[in-house]
């Protein structure tokens, strides 16, 4: 458990706010003990306003709202990350970030949605239809696989893109919830390609193998 140094800024401590879904950076703000015992009752991220001397908790006037998913100490204890879901621009400027950056959804979201997968892995809600796969076994899970496999190959050729991702899309989720039902995940993939790329990275020629070849049966 870190301790935080609040004293080293003279009772304020930097705040970097990312999006929880897209890993931008959205603002930079400062709180005191106030602000962040606010933010953790609220659930809403809390500033201390150095100009006006208050605390204010950002979307108190626009309802853009940024919601509290994780809230990390550095190694130092004297800076905080918190990952948040906004609920629009985030920019007094009306911009996505203070940035001036567009917060697109990247592949972790990917990430996202494997903790989803896992929690209904878990709790088996009964409305859940991820639950629902699991209890219908790996075979099932499989059989789904192949199907949505067949319905993005069928799409392959149709120009209209949105319906293709959206087989696409079909066929990662229900890949996502076969590998968590092997207990594996998309990093145990990502893992396998890396180790493939590797191997692969600096390939030899046929003369170099042949002259290893040589060396090694000492011909």
């Amino acid at each position: 458990m870190i301790n935080l140094d609040f004293d080293k800024l003279n009772g304020l401590i930097p705040a970097v706010v990312q999006d929880a879904s897209t890993d931008k950076v959205l603002m930079v703000g400062f709180m005191n003990r106030e602000a962040l015992e606010k933010t953790r009752q609220t659930g809403m991220v809390t500033f201390f306003s150095r100009t006006r001397r208050q605390i204010w908790t950002k979307g108190e006037t626009s309802r853009n709202y940024l919601r509290v998913k994780d809230i990390i100490p550095d190694c130092d204890g004297d800076t905080l990350l918190v990952k948040a879901l906004p609920d629009g621009p985030v920019c007094h400027l009306g911009y996505d970030t203070c940035f001036n950056e567009i917060n697109e959804g990247n592949l972790s979201f990917l990430t996202t949605l494997q903790d989803i997968i896992e929690q209904r892995k878990d709790e088996q809600p009964e409305s859940s239809y991820t639950a629902k796969l699991f209890n219908s076994g790996v075979k099932r899970i499989a059989k789904k696989v192949g199907e949505e496999a067949v319905e993005l190959i069928l799409e392959a050729e149709n120009p209209d893109d949105e319906r293709f991702l959206s087989e696409a899309a079909d066929l990662m989720y229900h890949l996502q919830v076969l590998l968590a039902a092997r207990k594996l995940s998309l990093t145990d993939v990502a893992s396998t390609l890396r180790q493939r790329h590797s191997k692969n990275a600096n390939p030899i020629t046929q003369e170099e193998e042949f002259k290893r070849g040589e060396k090694q049966w000492g011909k």
